[in-house]
């Protein structure tokens, strides 16, 4: 492992985060009383967006899994028109999964459904970026000891974090404290966020300061 990877893997990931930020400043330039809490499904819309636009772009331009063999058009066509799906899926998925756990059914159902696309924004389109839509390679790398590089390290945590966030955030909800934020699904989308942050963060650190101990096994 070299220190080059993890300061490219670094320098990624400052990148992603400064796409949350962009998301939060950019639009007030250009729309009227824009705020996280105020128009907060607008700002949904444009930080996945952000994040979406950003991930594709550093994918193309770092390319971390540059496979040897030259594919044609159509399987670019078709590689792409199944991540779409995938992602559509994840959005779908979760949607229902929130619902399951207590979300309003009809009542708020475009709040729940932009829940759902932020978080597989910041959890599904980073798979997809770097595995593609491969559910054998998805499974390999959360599986116990299945990366084989920082860049499947990173995944794992970036994920995992974007999750955890996610659920520390619906813990206030129930709370008597009658916070702007509180409101289904703020206090969710930005726990969700912050974990997300918090992992693109952590993660080459973390791989960083236990580079000496981590292999992967197509090193």
């Amino acid at each position: 492992m070299k220190d080059t990877d993890i300061k490219r893997l670094l320098y990624t990931h400052l990148l992603c985060i400064f796409s949350i930020i962009l998301s939060v400043f950019i639009p007030s330039l250009f729309l009227e009383n824009f705020s996280i809490l105020e128009t907060h499904l607008t700002w949904l819309y444009i930080c996945s967006g952000f994040v979406t636009a950003v991930n594709l772009v550093l994918y193309l331009a770092v390319k971390p899994n540059t496979s040897s063999k030259r594919s044609s058009l159509s399987h670019k066509v078709t590689r792409f028109l199944k991540c779409c799906i995938y992602f559509l899926m994840s959005c779908f998925s979760f949607h229902v999964i929130f619902v399951l756990y207590g979300a309003p059914l009809i009542e708020l159902a475009l709040e729940t459904f932009l829940f759902a696309v932020i978080l597989s924004t910041f959890t599904t389109v980073p798979c997809l970026c770097l595995l593609g839509p491969n559910l054998k390679a998805w499974l390999r790398v959360f599986s116990r000891n299945g990366v084989t590089s920082i860049w499947e390290n990173s995944l794992q945590m970036t994920t995992i974090s974007s999750f955890v966030g996610a659920w520390l955030g619906a813990l206030p909800i129930p709370l008597d404290w009658e916070r702007p934020w509180q409101v289904w699904p703020i206090s969710c989308t930005l726990g969700a966020t912050f974990g997300y942050v918090a992992g693109l963060v952590i993660s080459p650190l973390w791989i960083y300061w236990n580079r000496k101990q981590l292999t992967y096994k197509n090193n």
